[in-house]
């Protein structure tokens, strides 16, 4: 399944097409921007579980698997964690529950994100009154995928699902994110001395 459908049925209340006005968003796209913080690759260095991550992207892809070898491999790979998870997915190694707890396991990571690094939390605040938005208008897919959203043909509007920058706008606006994940999604033991 992709995203998409997990979304569709597991987490319906996330499952829409959002629009935001261009002019009154904080878009993100790459770190080295204004609003990179809020990527999930925007650097802050997360300590869980007596394991340090260098992303909230590395945290989350780990969380895709229990087994040792795939976990370690997305853990300890320099580069885009997402690229050695994707082969792992292709091997079938992916978590049976993922799809039930993605929206979870994301949530989970902002939060850690949101406690632990000071700037995210600094411009989180600084982004009030504006619609959070995870640009994806240069990524090479007609549409956007699940987590953001596109510029629309006369570039006035962001047009997408935009989970990532809804999830973004909770938990500015509630200062929490509440989830629900099974014990082995949060352990991370097999990782400590690496």
């Amino acid at each position: 399944m992709h995203v998409r459908e997990f979304i569709e049925k597991y987490y319906p209340e996330y499952y829409s097409i959002e629009r935001y006005p261009a002019d009154k968003t904080a878009a993100f796209c790459k770190i080295d921007q204004e609003w990179g913080i809020f990527s999930n690759f925007g650097h802050s260095s997360l300590m869980v579980g007596g394991v340090r991550f260098d992303t909230s992207e590395r945290l989350f892809q780990v969380m895709k698997f229990k087994d040792e070898a795939s976990r370690k491999a997305v853990y300890t790979k320099k580069g885009n964690p997402k690229m050695t998870a994707k082969h792992f997915e292709k091997e079938g190694m992916v978590r049976p529950d993922w799809g039930s707890i993605i929206v979870d396991a994301m949530k989970f990571c902002l939060m850690e994100k949101y406690q632990q690094c000071e700037e995210f939390r600094h411009e989180l605040e600084r982004s009030r009154g504006l619609f959070i938005v995870e640009d994806q208008t240069t990524f090479q897919k007609k549409n956007p995928d699940t987590w953001g959203a596109k510029h629309s043909v006369d570039g006035k509007e962001f047009i997408g699902p935009n989970l990532m920058g809804r999830l973004l706008m909770e938990l500015r606006e509630n200062g929490k994110l509440d989830y629900k994940l099974p014990d082995d999604a949060t352990s991370f033991q097999d990782l400590a001395n690496l």
